[in-house]
Formats: structure tokens, sequence, C-alpha cells
């Protein structure tokens, strides 16, 4: 027995030719492609279409240069005119009271739709379908006309003695119609969306911040609301950009916002398409400081939701030029 181990020696030794022979290249055979070329795929469909677009891009931006027809000399003159000024801040005016007025109506309407009161929900539910069946224009004529509906507006018992009142003609005049015309619109469509956000919350994290025994009020504000705001965000931004340039429908009004300004100036001087162009520059402005203020507070809600929620346009841009994918820097950095 003695003999028969010193002949096989120890283990180690009889596997060390085996691993040496096992860490030996293997010669080329036909499965190898370590020697092959690589040649990255050409799109040549992409690049066509590409090309295309920006020729067209280049001879749509020639036209507006050189076609006089567009008449930029009366364009710039009119851009920053005083009259014009006033009629945009009216038109921003518009859009703010529209806004915070409709979206706090729209935050009641919506919580009455998610209500467990057969009422409130019946109530809200009437709102809504009354007012997104009725066109915006109709309802701010009728706003308008108020005063020929009603001559008065009166305060005290319900079905007894009136204790207080006051004329129509005086309370509400034009601007004061148009606000409620454009706040009552917007609330009905607001509705909808909060109540869309809120549904879109799991009610399993309800239930069990209930279980906790957290009060109901921070169960909205603390985990409700958080998440809602994701999915209420981009409709609502969406819903006041719709509504910035739906004050164009008050010039029925005679009042004096950005279109109806424009209609006047060009009324006077006859030159049509340079004062569009006017308003279409200040609402193409206001719009990308809204779509501005949009992703600021989208990213400021979306923080910890995708990976990159919080990356912000102009990195994207450099990551793009530097000819790397999106986001592959950020992945880089945090594997580090």
């Amino acid at each position: 027995m003695t003999s028969d181990a010193h002949r096989e020696g120890p283990p180690s030794a009889v596997a060390a030719p085996e691993r040496e022979r096992a860490h030996e290249p293997e010669p080329h055979g036909e499965d190898d492609l370590s020697g092959l070329r690589i040649v990255p795929a050409r799109h040549y469909g992409r690049w066509l279409a590409g090309l295309t677009v920006l020729v067209l891009v280049a001879q749509f931006t020639h036209g507006l240069v050189t076609n006089p027809a567009w008449d930029w000399p009366v364009f710039f003159d009119y851009l920053l005119a005083d009259s014009v000024l006033r009629a945009v801040w009216l038109t921003v005016q518009l859009t703010l009271y529209g806004t915070l007025l409709g979206f706090a109506l729209g935050v009641v309407l919506g919580l009455m739709r998610l209500s467990r009161s057969v009422v409130l929900r019946g109530v809200a539910w009437a709102y809504v379908w009354a007012f997104r069946s009725i066109p915006l224009i109709v309802q701010l004529l009728f706003w308008f006309n108020l005063a020929y509906l009603y001559r008065e507006l009166g305060f005290g018992v319900p079905f007894g003695p009136v204790l207080w009142s006051v004329g129509t003609m005086d309370l509400i005049g034009a601007m004061t119609a148009a606000v409620i015309g454009l706040a009552l619109h917007q609330a009905a469509y607001a509705a909808e969306i909060v109540r869309g956000g809120v549904l879109a919350v799991d009610p399993g994290q309800r239930e069990a911040a209930a279980a906790l025994g957290i009060p109901r009020l921070r169960q909205w504000r603390r985990i409700v609301l958080p998440q809602a705001m994701r999915g209420i965000l981009p409709n609502a931004a969406n819903e006041i950009i719709s509504l910035f340039k739906g004050t164009s429908i008050v010039s029925v009004m005679a009042i004096g916002e950005l279109f109806y300004q424009v209609q006047v100036i060009y009324g006077r001087n006859g030159r049509v398409v340079p004062l569009l162009m006017v308003a279409t520059v200040w609402y193409i402005v206001l719009t990308t400081v809204l779509t501005v203020a949009q992703y600021s507070v989208e990213r400021r809600f979306a923080r910890g939701a995708t990976p990159r929620a919080a990356e912000s346009p102009v990195r994207r841009l450099r990551e793009l030029a530097g000819g790397r994918r999106p986001g592959t820097a950020r992945a880089a950095g945090g594997a580090g």
C-alpha cells in the first residue's frame, strides 16, 4: 500500500499538468469569431429620411427669410408695441385667474366624484357632464349676457324673502364674465384629471396606512397626493396650455386680449400676415415658459420614480453630442 501511494504521488502533482493544459489557448477553429472585423450597421433609410427633413426645414426657413409677403419690418414694429404688450399681460391674467379658480373648483369636484355619498357623486357628475358638453364660446356668451336673464342677484332665505340684492349689470362685466366662463369650463376637466390621478394610486397603500393608524388627512397629504401628482401634472399642464390659447375665444366679448388686439391693429393697417405672426410668436414664447415650468415641477415630483426622471434635456443633448447613449454616463457613474 505504501508503494502504491508513492507511485501515484500526491493529487496536486497529478492534476497540475491538466490545469496547465486547460489554460493553454485553443487553436483557431471554424467557430472562432475573434478575428472577424466588426462593421457597424448602416441605416441608409434613416440617413435619407433625416437628410430629406433637413432639406425641407432649410427650404421653409429660406422662404420665411426671403419671402417679402411675410413683411418682417412690420412684424418687428409691432412685436414689442405697448398695445400688444398690454394685450399679452391681459392674456396672462385671464390664464392665471382661470387656472387658479378652475383647478380649485376642480379639486373639490374630483373629490366629490370619489366620495361615498351618492348625492355628492351625482352632483359632481352632472356638473362635469354639462360643462364638457357645452362649447366654451357658448358658455362665455351666456355669462356675458347674464344681465338679460337675471336683472338682480339676491341672497336670503331659500324660497323666502331676499335680504340683500345687487344689480347683475354692475356686478358682472366683460372681464368678470370671461374669468367665470373660463374657470367653470376648466373646472370640469380639472375634476377628471384629479380623479384619474387619485385612482392611479394603489388603494392598498391607503389600506396599509389606515391599518397603521395614520389619520385620514395625513394619508392624503403624505401618501396619496405626492403619488397622484405624477399622473395629474402632465394632463394639468396640457389643460393650462389649452386654456392659455383658448383665451383667444374671449375676443367675441370685445376684451382686449392678444388675439383681439392683433385683429384691431390689422383691421386698421391691413397687414394681416405680420400681425398674425406677432400673436403666433407671443403664444409660442409663453407656451414655452409654461412647458419649462411644467418640466421643473414634474422633475420634482418624479424623483425616485424612474432612473431618468431627474435628468435634464440639456444633459441628454450633451450625451448625444458626445456620441453616448443618454443615461449611459449616469449608469456608469452609479456603478462605480
